[in-house]
């Protein structure tokens, strides 16, 4: 059993409110998920060629103690692309100019114990063991600004409570997926995709999901199109929700197993597992609330 949460703000000027909102949604969900939380938030697109990574020091010797000055150095001397470090603790965005995957390459060369949670031009993910409320404190949830985001707490059921384990988990550049559920054959969605050249790195049913998407997406199929094909290759209970640089996507399983609920108004969209983590919402007596159906996409755009 897990917590979901998203919400997506329709006005600007109630983007630097984001994770204000949030905060109280995923603390909402603490009973749900106690073990470990996360949340990825989308802000405005990198003009250029620029792009962003979030990496995670936790794993390594150092902790949050992690040389992240001396790493970016590196990276700079190495392949001259201006990158730039945000430090949250054991945290860092690092921003830079030019393609992610030669400064990936580098990272992991570099430290093979740093964990890559996160690539795009708009996305920024944070997630670590602790309850909600913790890991929302640890890196300052509140003050996170965005137009969109997507949150998850976690009760482990299939694998260890790790920080690499903890949701969201990415495919590709700016996109993200929780999930509450269980698959019964992520084991034989490794052995599918691992031969394609999609590389795993824990054993977590949920990136088996996230993994297909990748695939899929990677082979030219839309976000719908790759869902569809989802339902025949994924076997389980689930509720994914999904994030982009541009919109929110939520589905259910044909069975609709795992309870979702969603509160949109002229203001914003929320989504969460239970209302609860819904009721301290602006206008919220006054939203559109309602049950998400089973096997039915929905789709919402900033």
């Amino acid at each position: 059993m897990c917590g979901i949460v998203g919400l997506l703000l329709k006005k600007p000027a109630l983007h630097e409110r984001l994770g204000e909102l949030m905060v109280p949604m995923l603390i909402g969900m603490t009973e749900r998920g106690p073990d470990s939380a996360g949340m990825a938030v989308f802000g405005p697109l990198l003009p250029g060629q620029q792009r962003k990574i979030s990496l995670y020091s936790g794993l390594t010797d150092d902790g949050a103690a992690y040389d992240w000055v001396g790493l970016v150095d590196a990276i700079n001397a190495a392949l001259k692309v201006h990158a730039t470090p945000a430090i949250k603790g054991n945290h860092a965005v690092l921003r830079f100019e030019g393609p992610a995957d030669p400064v990936k390459a580098f990272v992991k060369a570099y430290d093979a114990k740093l964990h890559l949670l996160s690539t795009g031009r708009s996305i920024e993910l944070y997630k670590d063991i602790g309850t909600p409320a913790q890991v929302a404190e640890r890196y300052d949830f509140a003050h996170l600004a965005g137009s969109h985001l997507v949150g998850h707490t976690r009760m482990a059921t299939e694998s260890a409570v790790t920080p690499d384990r903890a949701h969201p988990f990415t495919a590709g550049e700016d996109f993200c997926l929780v999930h509450n559920g269980s698959l019964s054959n992520p084991n034989g969605v490794r052995r599918m995709l691992e031969p394609r050249g999609i590389r795993f790195e824990t054993d977590n049913d949920t990136e088996a999901a996230c993994r297909f998407l990748e695939w899929r997406l990677r082979e030219g199929d839309t976000l719908h199109a790759a869902l569809q094909k989802g339902f025949e290759a994924l076997d389980g209970f689930y509720t994914f929700l999904m994030g982009t640089a541009t919109e929110l996507a939520l589905i259910r399983d044909p069975f609709a197993c795992k309870p979702a609920v969603v509160a949109e108004t002229d203001d914003y969209v929320a989504i969460a597992s239970e209302f609860r983590s819904l009721a301290h919402l602006p206008d919220v007596k006054h939203a559109r609330v309602f049950e998400p159906a089973p096997e039915e996409m929905y789709v919402w755009k900033i």
